[in-house]
């Protein structure tokens, strides 16, 4: 999943938060060096990709993409979700997302003493550029996708993927639906079962 998503996943809890948003720039050993709730945050993370990836209406979202996009439909998949999420997230929040998004940026700005330099890189223009609630518009999507693009080695035709969405929104959106009421789910459980396993050490 993406990062709006992974915000939400964190359950409104700060340090699951912080791990959720590092979590990929966390390598081997270096996840000792962080306290228990962020580590559960990580842990959490990698937990809804894994899930996210394995799952067979993602997988059927992505057979739409892959034809053209390759393994690149993993991660476009992922953002397409995110735009979802915006565009139907009063289903999900009473919390108008602009402001569900300034909280999450000035709850991670509370923590940027502890980010892996390659995160905190890459958070300075998420913040800036406010990618979270850009993923909302087609626009978003498309300036954020064609910026991947430049940066992958094979020619990706990521910068023509918005095109996918406005051709298959509908189908997108069903499948988002489904998926994302499973994935809330298992997220919330796993999410307990971190909390439990720290309570026993």
């Amino acid at each position: 999943m993406n990062f709006l998503a992974h915000a939400f996943l964190s359950f409104n809890e700060e340090k699951i938060l912080v791990g959720n948003f590092i979590a990929d720039f966390v390598k081997g050993k270096q996840i000792k060096d962080f306290e228990e709730d962020i580590i559960s945050g990580i842990l959490l993370h990698r937990e809804i990709d894994y899930f996210t990836d394995s799952h067979p209406l993602v997988k059927a979202g992505q057979s739409y993409l892959r034809p053209k996009f390759g393994h690149y439909s993993t991660v476009i998949t992922d953002i397409f979700f995110d735009y979802f999420l915006i565009k139907n997230w009063k289903n999900y929040s009473s919390v108008p997302v602009e402001d569900f998004i300034q909280r999450t940026y000035s709850i991670l700005d509370g923590y940027e003493d502890i980010f892996p330099e390659r995160f905190a890189k890459m958070y300075y223009w998420m913040r800036n550029d406010n990618w979270l609630l850009h993923y909302g518009t087609v626009e978003g999507i498309r300036r954020s996708l064609t910026g991947m693009s430049k940066r992958t080695t094979f020619n990706s035709k990521m910068e023509e993927a918005h095109l996918a969405l406005l051709e298959r929104e509908a189908e997108f959106e069903v499948i988002f639906f489904a998926f994302f009421k499973d994935l809330e789910t298992f997220a919330y459980g796993k999410l307990l079962e971190l909390h439990k396993a720290h309570d026993r050490h």
